[in-house]
């Protein structure tokens, strides 16, 4: 049970670590619900309509897996990241596990049937005891995690004994299924390859992949504060910003703002600042984006103004929404660095004043954003530079390793530079 315990924690290792467990509750309960009742829900609701109901569905098309490169991907988000690679490397074919949310792209992944990840749940309670007499705060707030997380390291081991992909590249790193897929895929010797699909923290868990392209120097000097950086890493840029450098915003005049908001800002507080900026800037226009997670009725928001809209961030990528702007206001949140790579000026303004997440990926740190303390440094921050927008685009070097380079909107290339090389 050791051996079990020790490749869960793995598994579980952003999820189960201190820094998760001191987030705001605001951040975790899209992943785990505050509230234990609600959890017991869910574990319930998955075990009804995922676990029993994957015994009664076949998915699996083993031709479009065998001996391919894997391009595994467990969100929208992913597969954006990722869309490049097939148009240069043809043997590559999108995989998700059996009911994996992928958005828009849910017909356009082949599926890895998680059938018998059922019969694995003899192990829940053995481990659930372990992580209680480890950390027992934790295992008590995240139990549903853990309960997710049982028979993926053990159904995905022998999906890739049986198929034997050529490598396999992720877009995701730190959550448990993709956890669980990198564990079992280095244990049979499988090459890994890590393409960083979004801003990364210091809570991630350690590179463990052969090959890690990661975005930026900010991106390394953060993986190594997480651990030992296993295997080899190179600084590509963002692959995903490449179609869109050519829309690099050049306006001098601020005359759109983007809202970007997700589950940790209260909606209570962004009404108040869209009433404030309508009425101060009047013929500005604003565009509101909810994080894909966020299922928040915005019809109240959407009613203080006729100025405003709405970006639908399940239907138009974020490089779409930002194409739009000339500025970009956001508490935590990644849409920062994209908004900057666009020349778009993006400022850091909490919109939660009761749970405030200090900083987490860094950006004020580092010069990438503007911070204004309260909307009244908000307004002439504004006031300043309506005329005349900062340009920001040379911000977003350390972030993004091809600004300003010969790969600049090329990243996707340099990338299957070396996956071409890597694989062989």
């Amino acid at each position: 049970m050791r051996h079990w315990y020790a490749i869960y924690s793995s598994i579980l290792h952003l999820y189960f670590s201190a820094g998760y467990y001191r987030l705001p509750e605001s951040a975790k309960d899209t992943i785990s619900p505050t509230k234990p009742i609600r959890r017991l829900l869910k574990i319930a609701g998955y075990t009804l309509v995922r676990l029993v109901g994957n015994l009664f569905q076949s998915v699996e098309n083993p031709e479009s897996l065998q001996g391919k490169v894997w391009l595994y991907v467990v969100s929208q988000n992913n597969y954006d990241s990722l869309k490049f690679i097939p148009q240069e490397l043809p043997e590559a074919v999108f995989v998700a596990g059996q009911n994996k949310n992928v958005g828009r792209y849910r017909h356009q992944v082949a599926r890895i049937s998680l059938r018998s990840k059922l019969f694995y749940y003899y192990k829940f309670l053995p481990l659930f005891f372990l992580f209680l007499r480890d950390k027992r705060r934790r295992a008590l707030r995240f139990f549903d995690i853990l309960f997710d997380a049982v028979g993926f390291h053990e159904v995905y081991l022998r999906k890739l004994q049986k198929y034997r992909p050529q490598a396999i590249v992720f877009a995701n790193d730190h959550n448990t299924d993709a956890r669980a897929m990198l564990l079992a895929a280095r244990r049979l010797g499988i090459k890994t390859i890590y393409i960083q699909h979004a801003s990364v923290s210091t809570l991630f868990p350690p590179l463990q992949f052969s090959l890690s392209l990661l975005e930026g120097q900010d991106s390394l000097d953060k993986y190594r504060q997480c651990g030992p950086v296993a295997g080899r890493v190179e600084l590509i840029g963002m692959p995903k910003a490449d179609a869109f450098v050519a829309y690099r915003n050049q306006h001098a005049r601020i005359q759109a703002i983007g809202i970007s908001f997700n589950p940790l800002d209260d909606t209570g507080e962004i009404e108040q600042l869209l009433r404030h900026l309508t009425q101060d800037f009047p013929a500005t226009k604003i565009m509101l984006r909810p994080h894909p997670r966020d299922t928040r009725p915005v019809g109240s928001l959407l009613a203080v103004s006729p100025s405003i809209s709405l970006s639908d961030s399940r239907s138009v990528s974020s490089f779409d929404y930002l194409r739009h702007l000339d500025a970009q206001i956001s508490g935590t949140s990644g849409i920062h660095l994209e908004a900057v790579l666009l020349n778009v000026w993006s400022i850091f303004y909490s919109m939660n004043a009761r749970e405030v997440v200090e900083d987490y990926y860094g950006f004020i740190r580092h010069g990438l954003v503007e911070a204004p303390a309260d909307y009244a440094a908000l307004r002439m921050l504004l006031q300043q530079h309506l005329d005349q927008k900062p340009q920001v685009y040379e911000r977003a070097r350390y972030y993004s390793a091809t600004a300003g380079t010969a790969y600049d909107g090329r990243s996707g290339a340099l990338a299957l530079k070396h996956i071409k090389a890597f694989i062989g």
